[in-house]
């Protein structure tokens, strides 16, 4: 049986998150805010929560309606039938998105929907399930648009970008899903070597790495919400979870860097629980020191934007940056994320491609730099019978 279900994902992400869901077969897809909605099958559901990199949850709607206020939220919701889902032993948690005039307050309308599932039980049962803000049974989601609302169970439980193989944290460390997208939006796919010359705790690296191999990212993890829930088929999932034919061969190498023996340390760690010792090689080292890279080989790179992490000179940073690049890195292509856009400039070439990323709260421009050896129009000339990444 085919059903609807939304893949919420981050600013920027949402055409990436697309093509994923297309290549596990998702029908009926459609790009929304933040998120994709589609269409399939159990087997889509579990596949999905294990498979896709640039989720952060799946929702499943089970009902939409129109409300003008809390009362009729409370009403609308009392009337579904919630047997359908839980019993009167089901922990349960309300998690609330409002986008309304009329609504001002999430924590109130997650109250009124958790008073109406509670109250449905004991005007049947004398009895009220427990709401668990940890770790809970169920999590439903309700979104409320202006008056438009839509009420789901949460698939996924811990957010997707928690993988479950980060062991150490770095100071200021990407979001696993962010960093999928970053790379996945190259084209690149293991073609070649991949370098992050200030890799902090390794997300890069090992989000690379994952790709490169076709690991589905959510083969860490210890559990998802919809193994908890009544219909959960244990058989199905068991096969999806120790099916390993996607998985491919990776005869390159990943390389990573920083100038941070703390954040090499942390990276070490992150790539032994993930497994991926043989693929990344790791150093502690400045930009300026890093040797010239002569095969082919993709940047990918988060450097500091003076935010969390306060270099000295991050003008005089992006500058040494921008040198190794046109020194050491020709012939290949590097993509930088910043929210720093005047730091960036200090880099001293034009970037091809800017796409707007939202990195935790910040603003960035995730930049595409195409390395080349002599003048830019003679490059842009030969660059038209040649395959990029």
């Amino acid at each position: 049986m085919e059903f609807e279900m939304i893949a919420k994902t981050f600013k920027g992400l949402e055409e990436v998150l697309a093509t994923e869901l297309v290549a596990l077969g998702a029908n009926n897809v459609q790009l929304q805010r933040r998120a994709v909605s589609f269409t399939g099958g159990k087997e889509l559901l579990y596949k999905a929560n294990l498979h896709l990199r640039t989720a952060s949850r799946l929702l499943v709607p089970i009902a939409n309606f129109k409300v003008g206020n809390t009362d009729e939220v409370y009403e609308k919701v009392k009337a579904l039938n919630w047997e359908e889902y839980m019993d009167v032993n089901t922990t349960f948690a309300i998690d609330a998105t409002v986008f309304s005039d009329e609504f001002r307050h999430s924590k109130f309308v997650e109250y009124r929907v958790k008073d109406a599932i509670a109250d449905f039980f004991t005007e049947k049962y004398g009895k009220r399930p427990s709401v668990r803000l940890t770790n809970p049974a169920l999590t439903i989601n309700i979104h409320i648009a202006q008056k438009q609302c839509t009420l789901s169970l949460d698939s996924s439980g811990d957010s997707l970008h928690k993988r479950g193989y980060r062991a150490a944290q770095g100071e200021a460390s990407l979001n696993e899903a962010l960093a999928a997208g970053m790379i996945l939006m190259t084209g690149w796919r293991g073609e070649s070597d991949f370098l992050d010359p200030m890799c902090g705790s390794g997300t890069l690296l090992i989000e690379a790495a994952l790709i490169a191999l076709n690991i589905p990212p959510g083969i860490f993890r210890s559990s998802f919400g919809f193994e908890k829930w009544k219909d959960f088929d244990e058989e199905l999932f068991q096969r999806l979870y120790n099916d390993d034919s996607g998985e491919r061969e990776f005869k390159y190498k990943i390389y990573g860097s920083d100038i941070s023996p703390r954040a090499i340390k942390a990276a070490e760690q992150n790539v032994q629980s993930a497994g991926l010792n043989r693929y990344i090689e790791l150093q502690t080292m400045s930009v300026q020191k890093l040797e010239e890279f002569t095969g082919k080989c993709l940047m990918v790179c988060n450097p500091p934007y003076g935010e969390r992490i306060v270099p000295k000179d991050i003008f005089n940073l992006y500058q040494d940056f921008g040198s190794f690049l046109k020194h050491k890195f020709t012939g290949n292509m590097a993509w930088v994320i910043s929210s720093h856009e005047d730091a960036l400039k200090r880099i001293g070439l034009k970037p091809s491609k800017k796409v707007e990323l939202l990195n935790g709260k910040l603003d960035c421009l995730y930049c595409k730099y195409e390395i080349f050896v002599g003048k830019r129009n003679k490059f842009i000339a030969a660059k038209k019978g040649r395959k990029s990444f």
